[in-house]
């Protein structure tokens, strides 16, 4: 890496992180004063919300401090002259665009790469811990279907990934084939291993000389596989806030279940695309702003992109809320947009 370079991005990173740290706190500082008669009067736990909408906050402000931060460096650069400088130095745009763009790229990797984890849940939890003290919640008398199983929970708890009294029917066409009961099912490598089983068998009677009924006792039973708790517990609530894995998971083995996946689909390409209209969005201001303050209002084009940026983020990111509802296809309300973003992008760093 070049000197310049290297001045740039430690620069960039400087502002990025004191825009980002400060819009985060402003966000847990005004829901807390919001929610404050409803949070826990646990000091843990209160310590515990606010550490979760923190990171929940990461998903609204990570985009806009990392346009934010190119902005406010770029115009200091002006400011101090550094940037007439670097051009009298014979660094050519494409090479003082560059450090913006790969570090806001890797900034965005790594907030993409974060939404693999359970870090995506953190809203949940913090709903969670508001409503029930409690991180985790669990969900009653879930009935849902599994290729030709039936499957009836009484207790749920996603986040432990423990089932109570279980039943599940397995049926033959429109015949009930037989009936399995467990008192427990925990979800290990992929599978649920159910625990004390007692399985009812229903023959196909046509003559009398045939088996008739008869029940089976075994100690574990390993079956239902891929059918993660997670994926249940949300098809159940009709909310999707999976994280991309569980999100790919889901939509995978939901889509032969007859299920409608828009919602998932929806979710998992805004956590996917959505943040990648943060470093293209860079490109352009850059090839907007001007070479120097001499002849231009500086406040007002700062101001004017910061209006831009907020408009471009807040129409994004309605358009992901009306591709979730099902109203505008995932492929148009959001993929379209970024892939528009890029074109410009790539438009201005090819023919300027």
């Amino acid at each position: 890496m070049k000197l310049f370079e290297k001045y740039i991005v430690k620069n960039y990173l400087k502002n990025f992180f004191i825009i980002f740290i400060a819009l985060d706190l402003f966000y847990v500082g005004v829901d807390l004063l919001t929610n404050y008669n409803n949070i826990p009067d646990s000091a843990n736990l209160q310590i515990l919300y606010s550490v979760f909408q923190g990171m929940n906050a990461v998903n609204y402000v990570l985009p806009l401090s990392i346009v934010f931060g190119m902005v406010v460096t770029y115009f200091s650069m002006i400011k101090s002259n550094e940037l007439i400088c670097m051009y009298a130095s014979s660094i050519s745009k494409r090479s003082l665009v560059k450090p913006f763009f790969l570090t806001a790229l890797g900034l965005t990797i790594v907030y993409i790469g974060l939404n693999c984890t359970e870090f995506a849940y953190a809203y949940e939890y913090s709903v969670n811990l508001k409503k029930y003290n409690r991180i985790s919640t669990s969900s009653e008398d879930l009935f849902l279907k599994n290729d030709n199983q039936y499957i009836y929970f009484k207790k749920l708890d996603p986040l432990k990934q423990v089932a109570y009294d279980v039943t599940i029917f397995e049926v033959n066409n429109i015949d009930v084939a037989k009936i399995i009961r467990a008192s427990v099912a925990t979800f290990i490598q992929n599978q649920w291993v159910l625990k004390d089983v007692s399985v009812v068998y229903k023959p196909y009677v046509k003559t009398l000389d045939d088996a008739g009924y008869h029940t089976e006792n075994v100690q574990e039973l390993k079956m239902m596989e891929n059918f993660k708790p997670k994926i249940m517990d949300n098809v159940y609530q009709s909310e999707y806030t999976l994280s991309i894995t569980d999100g790919m998971d889901a939509l995978l083995f939901l889509e032969n279940q007859g299920v409608n996946t828009s919602k998932i689909k929806a979710t998992l390409f805004y956590q996917l695309f959505f943040p990648l209209f943060a470093p293209f969005l860079i490109v352009i201001l850059y090839y907007k702003a001007p070479v120097m303050g001499r002849y231009f209002n500086m406040a007002l084009i700062a101001s004017s992109f910061a209006f831009v940026t907020l408009v471009v983020w807040s129409g994004l990111f309605l358009l992901s809320r009306l591709a979730a509802n099902g109203v505008i296809f995932s492929e148009i309300a959001i993929l379209l947009p970024i892939i528009l973003l890029f074109l410009i992008a790539l438009h201005f760093y090819a023919k300027r």
